[in-house]
């Protein structure tokens, strides 16, 4: 998504999240992957945020 950004935007972004990355990919594969095991049946109707604590 930020593929045609200036590097400097992006590095300010990535700066401003708590983490101090972008996201990938697997990041959100494996939210789906817990939420899609056994290990999530306990959890209902939460919105779960994949961001890095990033807010806007």
């Amino acid at each position: 998504m930020t593929e045609s950004l200036d590097e400097a935007t992006v590095q300010g972004w990535r700066d401003a999240i708590p983490l101090k990355r972008g996201g990938k990919p697997e990041d959100i594969a494996s939210a789906c992957v817990f939420l899609g095991s056994d290990m999530s049946t306990y959890i209902t109707g939460q919105t779960l945020s994949v961001d890095g604590g990033m807010r806007m």
